[in-house]
């Protein structure tokens, strides 16, 4: 387990590595949104009603018909099998697809932004696909579920802080650009369907597929919620505004409690949990609603958050948020610690990882003890490999695996063991103006699918920026996979 009884970093820091900023650029970015279109994702699959906060009944709810087993068999059946860390060594040169990776792994590309991924199919992959997930089948093939981050009038806000309700008002009525989309594969690895899960949504950034064969997907934009979408593309996506209204950024789910906890991307973001009722999530359901439950915040007792990096963990607490169904940047509890640019979220064996992009830190709360640790930041106690830090993924074997959002493009491997030394995963070169983001293992272990949200097609060979891509990594060995269950 990751040192737990003091702190694992000094309160020195360095400068980071210079980052490339995806909010100074939202206005360009917004602008080839626009010019690009996004003509895949405006299959209508958006809709669904909110449910007030006094019903006393639960109504009945389309993705009642999931059936919610599928993804804890088809995880059961995977095997044990090695953990990554010993499999990584010195960077090769870039192969033909411009990822360095250690000797023995190998990588392809799987769709590009404008192109049909599945042969004979319509669909045409989405533009700046970013967060990601897999989703066992039955029938040993698996879904690859895919975000879009499109920006729109909502997203004004980030840029020009002053204008957040004119963009919040436009955005009321304008239908986004952004969504998802899916992947499906046969057994094999074969692409054999894309379609769209999700569309008329803004910014869509990471998510999770959930214990009960679903996929949250979440807007990040200040009056942004989590939409539920089917995998499989049978059922319309409905939005759970239960879960509040803020620049949610990803989702993790610990079933045994019935919570979820969720990161806002904000400066001053809060890291959020919500715990379903009873009547929300029955004792012995596969699944909750979504409809009703408690929204909280964390906040950071004892000698406070910065004195995690001296002191070691630190006591925390869950106060109430404000309003639900209004803006969460707009009604702080003041009690609540921020965090600046929450990202990536994990649950793992009682701890919840996150990742904090403003100061290059991954955390650790300890659900059980109520504590909040470091387990990396970029400084002078650490090996500065890893910057930029986002999306996460956390194996088994209890390593995290973290993909940089600039930095030098990579992903890193923190591991138990040495969580002040990452290791490199590998690292894709040509594509400066991008972010790595969609990571996720296939059932069995042996791919890993991750994304360069705005790399693209070199007309001359090869690949440069663009307007986003999907790469799958062949691992030479099955890693044991990871799981939320």
């Amino acid at each position: 387990m990751f040192e737990s009884n003091r702190s694992l970093f000094e309160a020195s820091e360095t400068q980071r590595s210079p980052l490339e900023s995806r909010r100074a650029a939202l206005r360009q970015l917004f602008k080839a949104a626009t010019v690009a279109g996004c003509a895949p994702l405006l299959s209508a699959c958006g809709g669904g009603e909110e449910t007030t906060p006094g019903t006393q009944t639960i109504a009945s709810d389309p993705f009642d018909t999931i059936d919610g087993g599928r993804t804890a068999r088809s995880l059961a059946s995977v095997g044990r099998s090695s953990p990554l860390a010993p499999l990584l060594g010195p960077l090769r040169a870039p192969d033909a697809n411009g990822v360095m990776t250690p000797a023995g792994f190998s990588t392809r590309v799987v769709a590009i932004a404008g192109e049909a991924p599945a042969t004979g199919k319509p669909y045409l992959w989405h533009i700046f696909n970013d967060g990601g997930g897999v989703l066992p089948l039955d029938d040993g093939g698996w879904v690859y579920c895919s975000n879009s981050e499109v920006p729109g009038f909502g997203t004004i806000g980030f840029t020009v802080p002053q204008f957040a309700t004119v963009g919040n008002l436009l955005g009321e009525f304008t239908p986004g650009l952004g969504g998802a989309g899916a992947l499906r594969f046969d057994r094999n690895g074969r692409i054999v369907d894309a379609y769209s899960i999700l569309s008329g949504t803004t910014f869509n950034c990471a998510g999770v597929v959930t214990p009960w064969g679903t996929w949250l997907s979440c807007e990040e934009v200040p009056k942004g919620q989590v939409w539920e979408c089917d995998p499989l593309g049978r059922i319309p996506a409905v939005p759970r505004p239960a879960l509040g209204l803020f620049s949610h950024e990803a989702v993790a789910i610990d079933s045994s409690t019935r919570s979820l906890y969720m990161t806002e991307d904000a400066p001053d973001g809060r890291f959020y949990r919500f715990r379903s009722t009873a009547l929300d999530w029955p004792t012995g359901a596969r699944r909750p609603r979504l409809q009703r439950g408690t929204l909280e915040v964390l906040q950071v007792m004892g000698l406070g958050v910065d004195a995690i990096l001296t002191q070691g963990p630190q006591p925390v607490r869950w106060v109430a948020a404000g309003d639900v169904y209004a803006p969460q940047s707009e009604n702080r509890n003041p009690m609540s610690t921020a965090f600046d640019g929450g990202e990536g979220v994990w649950f793992h064996q009682g701890i919840v990882y996150f990742s904090t992009k403003g100061d290059d830190t991954i955390w650790a709360l300890d659900t059980r003890a109520m504590t909040l640790d470091i387990v990396y930041r970029a400084g002078a106690d650490a090996e500065n490999v890893l910057t930029g830090v986002d999306n996460l993924t956390v194996t088994a074997a209890g390593e995290i695996l973290v993909c940089e959002d600039g930095g030098n493009m990579e992903i890193c491997v923190i591991t138990p063991d040495a969580p002040k030394k990452p290791k490199v995963l590998l690292r894709v070169v040509g594509q400066d103006q991008s972010e790595i983001a969609g990571i996720a293992f296939s059932p069995d272990g042996k791919r890993l699918y991750f994304t360069s949200d705005r790399g693209g097609r070199n007309p001359a060979g090869g690949y440069m920026n663009g307007l986003g891509m999907l790469y799958e990594l062949t691992l030479p060995t099955a890693v044991t996979p990871h799981t939320q269950l």
